[in-house]
């Protein structure tokens, strides 16, 4: 009788040790299920610091008041100097009904306050087009979790993938591949500090699933792809013959963080 008691208030003990000690778990209810990627096109200077200010001073706030801790804001390498600049925002969800609820009421409440975005004319407006993408996480993804880099902002190299298959079937062959093949797992053994693993829902090239990985600098990106290349576990995994032919096309965004970004 006394060791059946015992041991639950043991139990009991161990997870308030962990929690107050910074080692809390993300339960299943807290996991994201849904992720925006919402995609700012931009031909000018005057925009993108349009929209950096928006963003860092009213959008990323909002969200942060409706329930949403962390919000990842990325810029391509090169953004600069590019024709077609990108602002890519990277809002994590628990629920369908969370992002519905979210984008109701932060709508409501950025229209209303106005601002130099909202108030954009017509003939000079803030952007050149808005892209938002739907995204499931995975089975298999953990926690969305900071990335574990050293190295400043400017330096590190978020490589974004899409990867799109020739049919319905094929493209389900690669999620499995991800999920029951254990490719996530790979990447995480290997350190690729994933950001995030999904199936588009919603989107302009699917059927396609993405997904986000995180390096200190590009060097160590090169050093990580290497590594996997030639990973005894990759090549066993990619030579299955269930595996095969199930990518019809890849596209590859390196990405930095910008300095208000929370990922």
């Amino acid at each position: 009788m006394k060791k059946q008691l015992f041991l639950p208030f043991l139990i009991a003990c161990l997870g308030f040790w962990l929690t107050s000690a910074g080692f809390a778990t993300t339960t299943a209810a807290e996991r994201p299920t849904y992720f925006e990627l919402k995609v700012y096109h931009l031909k000018t200077s005057r925009q993108e610091a349009l929209i950096d200010s928006f963003l860092q001073r009213q959008y990323l706030p909002a969200l942060h008041a409706a329930g949403i801790p962390t919000v990842g804001v990325f810029k391509p390498i090169g953004n600069d100097t590019a024709a077609d600049r990108r602002v890519y925002v990277f809002t994590p969800f628990t629920s369908l009904k969370q992002w519905e609820k979210v984008d109701k009421e932060t709508t409501a409440k950025l229209l209303a306050a106005g601002g130099a975005y909202v108030n954009a004319a017509y003939n000079n407006p803030a952007y050149t087009r808005q892209e938002t993408i739907l995204i499931r996480a995975f089975d298999e993804m953990a926690g969305l979790t900071a990335p574990k880099l050293d190295a400043p902002k400017n330096e590190r190299v978020y490589e974004l993938r899409s990867y799109e298959g020739a049919s319905e079937k094929l493209f389900r062959n690669k999620v499995q591949m991800f999920n029951a093949g254990k490719e996530i797992k790979l990447f995480d053994r290997l350190q690729f500090n994933g950001i995030f693993y999904g199936e588009v829902v919603f989107g302009a090239k699917m059927p396609n699933l993405m997904y986000m990985t995180s390096f200190a600098n590009m060097p160590a990106r090169e050093a990580h792809w290497k590594a996997f290349g030639s990973d005894p576990e990759w090549k066993k995994l990619s030579t299955l013959p269930e595996y095969q032919h199930n990518v019809s096309h890849i596209d590859i965004t390196f990405l930095r963080p910008t300095d208000y970004s929370g990922l």
